[in-house]
């Protein structure tokens, strides 16, 4: 206690009065990500810097009075990465919101606090495209994005977050900001650092800058819709269409999943169907219309009942949008626990057949929607978070899936990270030797445990 309150002295000393937050009512929003971590506890104080001077005060003081800190971008993340822990400073970068974009080297610097929307929008007014897109766009934080590696829809052609990161402003253990890479596509100079810090977590420092790869703004895609009577079929589907094509995006919903939408949106989807893929292709020109013609033949020839093509952008966006918000909708079925597994694209039937088994074993709801084309799935476990017997089935449930993933060869998370709630898988998956490797860089970076413990590595 004495420890907490002389860094309760020194953050008001150090910091402008509206940065820091000491009262536990203006703090309790801060606590949680969405994963809402039942054992969430109360931060010794919120901090909301807006510079890096400001972010390495704080650490400089934390690490002289020995109290950890978690940072928080826009509390998205489903996997507990940012849940405040007691007797800990909470930094939260919303009010890290700065962007300078440069047309002539196709880059954008920016503060960790803008939303992914955000970082679009600015850019394309220069005719520019920053191409990581997931589902939470609209409330997600660049920072989040970095430090979980996040995807989204179009990654099955554009890649992710650490493919479009080139540089990064970062606050290590002892308060120095290094700034690593830079507005320059080819840099072998040096260790490949930059990359370390992308989808760490927060256990290895601070991001408080990141200078973004942008490329020209691409045209609206074709959008063609599929509706399957079988899982094995659409998955079957998918492995076909990644063999003949590069898609822009190749989504897929279950059964529960596109009734769940359909419930919502009444967007006419068809609700006795067992599965739907979404396909896009963005390619100009008649090569595009070529694409579509592929499309529309492949799913065809694996048992599509229906096979609807957007007649025109707007329309397609439509879907998309039905797609982006899947989650939502199935949260109205009851409380969630989430997961981002991934497989090899030909082990997806396997992976979706493998959970559909686990929720009739354990007799709860999983829903199951995926980026299909890069394998990355995302079963959604429902059930009622007042029910204890409920609770268990459904954390049963969750180990079964991660289990499944590493049984086949995959990951326990593809774009949401380790956080607290899949840590226990993570030794399994990589193995002790590489675990080992883990912790002696986490131990260089930060020997006395300071950045978000208990998360991850």
């Amino acid at each position: 206690m004495i420890a907490e309150d002389a860094c309760r002295t020194a953050l008001a000393a150090a910091l402008p009065a509206d940065a820091l937050v000491l009262e536990p009512a203006r703090m309790a929003n801060y606590r949680f990500d969405r994963a809402a971590d039942p054992e969430a506890g109360t931060p010794v104080a919120l901090v909301r810097p807006e510079t890096t001077e400001q972010v390495q005060a704080v650490v400089r003081i934390a690490a002289e009075h020995g109290v950890p800190i978690v940072t928080r971008g826009a509390g998205t993340g489903l996997s507990g990465g940012a849940t405040a822990q007691d007797g800990a400073i909470m930094i939260s970068t919303d009010r890290m919101r700065a962007i300078d974009v440069d047309v002539a080297t196709r880059t954008a610097v920016v503060q960790p606090g803008l939303l992914n929307r955000e970082v679009k929008a600015a850019v394309a007014e220069h005719g520019l495209w920053y191409p990581p897109d997931p589902s939470s766009l609209d409330i997600c934080s660049i920072g989040g994005n970095i430090a979980t590696n996040a995807g989204g829809l179009c990654c099955v052609k554009y890649g992710v977050t650490t493919d479009y990161v080139l540089g990064l402003q970062v606050v290590l253990a002892d308060g120095t900001a290094v700034r690593l890479g830079g507005p320059r596509l080819k840099d072998v100079a040096g260790l490949p650092l930059t990359k370390l810090f992308v989808g760490s977590e927060g256990t290895l420092g601070i991001i408080t800058e990141a200078t973004l790869r942008l490329i020209p703004a691409q045209g609206a895609p074709n959008i063609a819709v599929a509706f399957f009577a079988s899982v094995d079929d659409a998955t079957a589907a998918v492995s076909a269409l990644t063999a003949r094509i590069r898609p822009s995006l190749l989504e897929f919903m279950d059964g529960v999943s596109i009734r769940a939408v359909e419930a919502v949106t009444r967007m006419g989807l068809d609700a006795d169907a067992e599965a739907m893929l979404l396909v896009g292709t963005d390619t100009p020109g008649d090569a595009g219309l070529a694409e579509l013609a592929i499309v529309e033949a492949v799913l065809a020839e694996h048992g599509a009942g229906d096979v609807f093509v957007a007649e025109d952008p707007e329309m397609g966006e439509q879907f998309i949008q039905a797609r982006r918000q899947a989650i939502p909708c199935i949260e109205r079925l009851g409380s969630l626990l989430l997961e981002d597994v991934g497989v090899p694209v030909p082990a997806l039937g396997g992976l979706i057949r493998g959970v559909a088994e686990i929720a009739e074993r354990t007799g709860v709801t999983i829903a199951v929607v995926a980026h299909a084309g890069d394998g990355n799935t995302h079963p959604l476990i429902v059930h009622d978070a007042q029910d204890a017997a409920q609770v268990a089935a459904a954390n049963v449930a969750f180990g079964a899936v991660m289990d499944l993933a590493i049984e086949l060869g995959g990951t326990i998370t593809g774009e949401h990270g380790v956080g607290r709630l899949k840590r226990p898988w993570l030794q399994p998956q990589l193995g002790p030797d590489v675990m080992a490797l883990t912790h002696r860089i986490k131990q260089a970076l930060d020997p006395a445990g300071l950045f978000n413990p208990g998360v991850g590595i």
